[in-house]
């Protein structure tokens, strides 16, 4: 219950009104309506594929089901259907396919919070859904679905509507149907699925991708006490039943999953999925079956040179025998925030699988400074050629050190990112202002948590890191001149007859002087060219910086080598695309680690990946004015040593930290 007292009275009135409003517009469109709906379409068993579409307008994937194993209704376990009915429509039995109750709570709720939300729907108002309407989130379509419950309700009996739900409701990892997710979840039939069994396949249909077992075990698993504990207060099961269930494993049997995603692009068709999700409330089944035609940015030509280049096991370093030394890597055009291919990673993947070009997060190491560092020290008005501190430095107990363990006393802004030297990184840092660093990253789509607010920032030293499609987006605003267009793969969604329900309304955003971003060019140029990155360098203009991340400093990687890493990292980008590329171990231990550098395997991975991507492409230059391509006062070095630049994540304490291929020194960090 909710006080009245907490409403203010015009908002109160407000809602009551559209209460009433949708109480009425329910009755009228069932008598005036109603009649005209025809629901034989519950009738067909198979739903209808949907297709992703790339750029050019041609069939990149089709998402389609797999043909559903019907079971009829008196084969469905009892603990199942009560499961289901406890959680996803208690009144199942009482209502005629509108909850006028249900309805009431949700919209006082949606007053309370200001918003509009999809509460309150049957079991037979989700049938009515997923087979008729569309995703549109309107009160037109609210009455449509009301409308066709009551229809469906008035020509099958209760037992029959649970019967073609459970026998049509997308349950996760590519299965349909209820027996479809007793064999991908249990490798079991239906008729043999346990009461805690049950209660996991009930509590998937409301977000199958984050209650799977498969995906989170943590969260699975309260999920399913919850669906457990409203069948014990529903009645239908003893506490001592409810108690022995919540006390048994989840049980789930991972097995092949053959219902993927048709077609050549899955790290990219998996993206548009969650995008689809997050970003326009799409449910990953109304997606999978609801025969949408979904338009994305995808380019074939760069989707098949990122795949060619991931497939080719000689540009890779070794591997163990037990894990795979893994990449991600995400293109991006700079001009529309198009993303034109992604790579999730190496080996075999899985429908909806971890993808390391968008869901992986880890420390950018030197491949940060740009973000953090350099680009708001040239926005506050320095200069390639301005000096900075390159010596001892101890800031409140933080000790950064160059790579080589040497200081030169000071070096030029273009030397600094040129050789990857730390301390002037760190102490520019320090001179403009972590805020400034922290609110320039966020101007780039990197939002940084509370306790990032410190100096190891400048070396990349995040504590949860962040994507290779996080670091192509935020580089694309230096290649697009202080323009920041989000990136994004889907242009517009349409029903099979041609409606369209999405459009794309990304638009590019100014996050600094043009100046500022054509000046970070002609130094990543530099960089590129004479530096840390010159692995990177083809028959074309490119820009861009290394990153390389040292091992932890704990006792588990005590002698390990000093030419080890975590992770090793290149951003750059040419006048025509930006791409971000990780290499690294899923899990780094003392057995797993990198012995390489971010200017070594991803900076060539970089290089095969956008210059057989631009193959058929003119050269052209990056448009620097002249004014901007000034000389520096001290040139910088053109050597990177193997496994160059430490992360530079502060520790509480002093540590040892591992110089990458020049042996150990000593830091604090705060």
């Amino acid at each position: 219950m909710f006080k009245l007292k907490a409403v203010p009275r015009r908002l109160w009135q407000w809602g009551v009104g559209i209460v009433l409003l949708v109480s009425v517009g329910i009755v009228l469109m069932s008598f005036l309506y109603i009649k005209r709906l025809d629901v034989s379409l519950l009738n067909q068993p198979l739903p209808e594929a949907s297709i992703v579409l790339d750029k050019n307008g041609q069939m990149a994937s089709q998402l389609s089901a797999s043909k559903i194993d019907a079971v009829p209704f008196k084969d469905i376990p009892q603990v199942l259907i009560d499961a289901i009915v406890a959680v996803e429509d208690r009144r199942f039995y009482e209502h005629k396919g509108v909850d006028m109750k249900s309805i009431v709570r949700a919209v006082a709720r949606d007053v309370l919070k200001g918003s509009y939300s999809e509460g309150a729907s049957t079991i037979t108002q989700q049938l009515a859904r997923n087979l008729f309407l569309t995703a549109d989130k309107t009160v037109g379509r609210k009455l449509r679905e009301a409308a066709y419950a009551i229809q469906i309700e008035s020509s099958y009996s209760k037992d029959d509507i649970l019967e073609m739900y459970l026998n049509k409701i997308y349950f996760g990892e590519g299965s349909w149907g209820v027996q479809g997710a007793a064999k991908t979840y249990f490798n079991k039939n239906v008729t043999d699925l346990t009461l805690p069994e049950a209660a996991v396949l009930a509590a998937l249909p409301k977000a199958p991708s984050h209650y799977s077992p498969f995906q989170n075990e943590e969260q699975a698993l309260e999920r399913r006490n919850t669906v457990l504990k409203l069948m014990q207060k529903e009645g239908k099961i003893s506490q001592e039943e409810y108690e022995k269930a919540a006390a048994a494993a989840l049980g789930a049997v991972k097995t092949v999953n053959t219902n993927e995603a048709k077609g050549r692009y899955r790290a990219y068709v998996d993206a548009v999925i969650e995008e689809a999700v997050t970003l326009y409330g799409f449910t990953e089944e109304q997606l999978l079956t609801g025969g949408l035609r979904i338009t994305t940015e995808l380019d074939p030509a760069v989707q098949k040179a990122v795949t060619d280049v991931v497939n080719n096991d000689s540009l890779f370093p070794a591997s163990k025998p037990d894990q795979l030394i893994q990449t991600g890597a995400a293109i991006v055009d700079q001009q529309t925030g198009g993303v034109r291919a992604l790579a999730g990673g190496r080996g075999e993947g899985v429908f909806r699988g971890f993808s390391r070009a968008t869901q992986l997060k880890r420390q950018p190491g030197s491949a940060f400074k740009p973000v953090a560092v350099y680009g708001p020290a040239l926005e506050s008005g320095y200069k390639p050629s301005s000096m900075l501190f390159d010596g001892p430095l101890n800031i409140e107990g933080y000790q950064p050190q160059d790579w080589d363990h040497q200081s030169r006393g000071q070096v030029s802004m273009q030397e600094a990112i040129t050789s990857s030297w730390n301390i002037p990184a760190v102490w520019l840092l320090h001179e403009i202002g972590i805020d400034n660093g922290l609110k320039f990253a966020k101007s780039l789509g990197i939002t940084l948590p509370a306790q990032d607010r410190q100096l190891g920032i400048a070396l990349g030293g995040l504590s949860e890191g962040v994507s290779p499609l996080q670091m192509a987006q935020a580089f694309s605003a230096f290649a697009a001149k202080g323009v920041l267009t989000p990136a994004h793969l889907i242009t517009r969604i349409e029903t099979s007859d041609g409606h369209l329900l999405v459009q794309s309304k990304a638009k590019g955003i100014s996050v600094m002087r043009a100046e500022t971003a054509t000046t970070m060019t002609a130094m990543l140029q530099t960089a590129v060219a004479q530096g840390t990155g010159k692995n990177a360098a083809m028959n074309r203009p490119v820009a861009g910086k290394s990153g390389t991340t040292q091992l932890p400093g704990t006792k588990e990687f005590e002698g390990i080598g000093s030419g080890s890493a975590k992770d090793a990292w290149f951003v750059g980008y040419t006048p025509e695309l930006t791409a971000a590329v990780w290499v690294g171990y899923d899990r780094t231990d003392a057995q797993h680690y990198l012995t390489t550098s971010g200017g070594a395997v991803p900076a060539v991975l970089f290089r095969e990946m956008l210059s057989r991507a631009l193959a058929q492409t003119p050269v052209i230059p990056f448009d620097i004015p002249m004014s901007v391509t000034e000389k520096p006062q001290k040139e910088g070095s053109t050597t990177e040593p193997h496994s160059a630049e430490p992360s530079g994540k502060p520790d509480k304490g002093p540590h040892k930290q591992e110089e990458q291929g020049h042996g150990h020194g000593k830091e604090k960090r705060r």
